[in-house]
C-alpha cells in the first residue's frame, strides 16, 4: 500500500514516469496517422495489384516497428554498439532470405522512409509539410501505379519436363507450351541447369505482372534450387 501511495504521489515508478499526457497523446495520433498512411500505401495501393500476403505483412509490420522504434529512442543518446547491432540484425535477415525483387524493395523503402519521417518530425516541421510529404509519397505511387501503368517484368523459375522444346530452333514451341500452361504472355525465357537423367530442365520465364491477377497463380510450377 505504501508503494502504491507513493507511486500515485510521485507519479512515477522505478524513477520511470507513468504518464505524460501530452507526449502519450502526441504518439498517438503521430502512430494513428502514420498507420493510415501504411494502409494506403501498403493495402490500396501494393496489395490491391500484386496480392502478395507475405509482403503486404512485412511492410505493415516493419514500418510500425521501425516508427516506434525511432519515436522511442527520439531522446535517447544511443551507443555506437547498439546502433551498429541493429545494422547487424538488418543484415542478418537480408542476407538468410531470399532475395527481393527490385520492386518489393522499393516498397520495403518508402514504408520505412515514411514511418522514420512520421516519428523523428520535429518542432521546427509544421502538420502541414509532413503531411504534404507523405501525401507525395503516395500520389507519386498512385501514379505509376494506377495512371501511368508501368509494367513490371517479373521472373519465374520453372521446372520443365519436355527437354525436347529446350533446342533453340523450337523457341517458339517452347514458349507456346508455357503460355497455355500458364495462361500468361511470356516476354522471355531463359534455360539454366539441365537434367538428362530426369529428363527436365529449369527455365526462368520473364513476363509482365499487370498481365495475370496473382503471381502466386504459378507457384505451383515454381521450384527454388534449394530442392538440389
Amino acid at each position: 500500500m505504501l508503494l502504491l501511495a507513493k507511486i500515485f504521489e510521485d507519479g512515477e515508478l522505478f524513477n520511470m514516469d507513468l504518464i505524460k499526457i501530452s507526449d502519450f497523446l502526441e504518439l498517438v495520433i503521430r502512430f494513428s496517422f502514420n498507420m493510415l498512411v501504411l494502409l494506403v500505401i501498403t493495402r490500396l495501393l501494393y496489395y490491391s495489384i500484386t496480392k502478395r500476403k507475405d509482403y503486404f505483412f512485412t511492410y505493415l509490420m516493419v514500418g510500425i516497428v521501425v516508427f516506434l522504434l525511432c519515436f522511442l529512442l527520439e531522446n535517447v543518446k544511443v551507443q555506437l554498439g547498439f546502433a551498429l547491432g541493429l545494422f547487424a540484425i538488418f543484415g542478418i535477415l537480408r542476407y538468410r532470405t531470399n532475395p527481393i525483387p527490385i520492386r518489393e524493395m522499393t516498397y520495403l523503402f518508402v514504408v520505412i522512409g515514411v514511418s522514420v519521417i512520421n516519428a523523428l518530425v520535429n518542432k521546427k516541421i509544421s502538420y502541414a509539410e509532413m503531411v504534404f510529404t507523405n501525401m507525395g509519397a503516395v500520389v507519386t505511387i498512385w501514379l505509376f501505379e494506377r495512371v501511368f501503368f508501368l509494367r513490371h517484368l517479373s521472373v519465374k523459375n520453372v521446372l520443365y519436363e519436355k527437354i525436347d522444346l529446350i533446342k533453340p530452333e523450337k523457341y517458339q514451341e517452347l514458349k507456346a507450351d508455357l503460355e497455355e500452361r500458364t495462361g500468361i504472355t511470356i516476354h522471355k525465357i531463359e534455360i539454366g541447369k539441365i537434367d538428362f537423367l530426369r529428363d527436365s530442365a529449369r527455365l526462368q520465364i520473364y513476363y509482365f505482372e499487370h498481365e495475370i491477377n496473382r503471381t502466386d497463380q504459378m507457384e505451383e510450377i515454381t521450384n527454388d534450387d534449394d530442392d538440389d
